[in-house]
């Protein structure tokens, strides 16, 4: 097998596991009104199936991002993709023939709440392990645009899935994890850790250094990520919910229109992350017009009501997301040395997976008081993150790329090379 093959393939196997984490939510929205109806269960209780999800996650990213920072990324992510595979079976099997199945479809949705933990945020750490400059920007970009696609395609998956029988999605996951559990299996080649793991407490405090130098600018990356999450799955939000009351539409027809703004999104990460390579000055430009644009785009939609017209720019703010995204990526990806990429990008999936869980609630009750107030609300928190970006995030002088890479290598801190906070430290 080429060397160029080997490397498709292994890049092909770090992408499918961001996916996974995905299709954890998403495409289980379509069977909820079926699960309800079935389950004879209230709103509160079907909901709850995504929040134990999201909630179990986001407490287990960072641990897990410990543990991979610890021992190694692959002896985490295998074992959390099975995990995963596991609770989905259980969740399928008690919606199938257990008489209390609500009990343990929570059971089972937890377990994949801690194996989601153990995927997306963790690959972003091994991208960082095997591959550098322009390459792991690319990679990055792949990763990135993975998660959209997953987005975009999961929703239409699960209403597929659903014309069988409604709890089919939940064995659709394990058959996901089992294709990702082989190619990370026979194509991710991590080197083996030869020396002693890092003692917990050295670990910590390496952590808290880097915070206390860094903390401002790296603080402002994870509001950053945060945010685009936030806006892009409330926005989803209200879209699904005017497609059904103000334009009648449903099904599959929903699905797809509801992917347009994803495919846009997914789309534009994919490039940025192929052209940016490890020219920081770029990727600050990039977040900086990236919010411009979600500024303007959301301020636009309060006067729009017709639906292509509405498309057309909310396009525009998924277009900012995709030029953001993949650079926070490989800022946050660069932050730290290999000794601590995984908590510091662990925790960054964290609070971007916390920003899609209070996207809808929050959206659900700006929607009940005011259409304008909503969209010039989001728009003012665009404007806001974006400016902190622009203060906060300064950029020294470029350096060539392996001089970058072997001082980066020498820093026993493993602090950021070549992005500091404004006025420097």
């Amino acid at each position: 097998m080429s060397k160029t093959k080997h490397i498709g393939l292994t890049i092909a196997a770090i992408g499918s596991i961001p996916l996974i984490m995905t299709l954890g939510n998403s495409m289980l929205v379509p069977i909820l009104p079926k699960m309800k109806s079935e389950l004879h269960l209230s709103q509160f209780q079907v909901s709850l199936t995504i929040t134990i999800f999201s909630v179990v996650a986001a407490m287990f990213i960072p641990i897990l991002g410990y543990l991979s920072d610890r021992f190694n990324r692959k002896m985490i992510i295998l074992p959390s993709l099975f995990i995963y595979g596991i609770g989905g079976l259980i969740a399928g099997f008690a919606a199938m023939s257990f008489p209390n199945s609500y009990f343990w479809i929570l059971i089972g949705r937890a377990l994949q709440g801690i194996g989601a933990a153990g995927t997306a945020p963790i690959a972003m750490a091994l991208t960082g392990d095997l591959f550098k400059g322009s390459q792991e920007g690319k990679v990055l970009g792949i990763v990135e645009a993975s998660n959209g696609f997953g987005k975009v395609l999961s929703p239409i998956v699960g209403s597929l899935v659903a014309l069988l029988i409604w709890y089919g999605v939940f064995f659709a996951f394990p058959a996901f994890c089992i294709i990702s559990i082989l190619l990370t299996i026979f194509f991710v080649k991590e080197n083996v850790k030869k020396k002693a793991p890092m003692p917990f407490g050295k670990y910590i405090k390496g952590l808290l250094s880097v915070f206390k130098h860094e903390g401002r600018w790296l603080l402002t990356t994870y509001l950053a990520g945060a945010t685009c999450l936030f806006t892009l799955f409330g926005i989803l939000f209200y879209l699904s919910d005017i497609l059904e009351k103000t334009h009648d539409i449903n099904g599959v027809k929903k699905g797809l229109i509801l992917a347009i703004p994803l495919l846009i999104m997914c789309t534009t990460s994919y490039i940025t992350g192929s052209k940016i390579g490890n020219n920081q000055k770029l990727m600050k430009k990039l977040i900086v017009f990236g919010f411009a644009f979600m500024t303007v785009s959301y301020a636009l939609l309060s006067f729009f009501s017709n639906l292509i017209a509405f498309i057309s720019i909310l396009a525009l703010s998924s277009l900012g997301t995709g030029f953001v995204l993949p650079c926070l990526n490989s800022i946050i990806t660069n932050a730290v040395g290999k000794e601590r990429r995984g908590f510091v990008t662990s925790l960054y999936g964290s609070v971007r997976f916390l920003g899609v869980a209070i996207g809808p609630p929050v959206f659900g009750r700006l929607m009940e008081w005011s259409r304008i107030g909503m969209f010039m609300s989001i728009s003012s928190l665009a404007f806001v993150v974006g400016l902190l970006a622009l203060l906060m995030i300064h950029v020294k002088k470029e350096q060539p790329e392996g001089e970058g890479q072997k001082q980066k290598s020498n820093e026993k801190d493993a602090t950021v090379t070549n992005l500091q906070p404004a006025g420097g430290r």
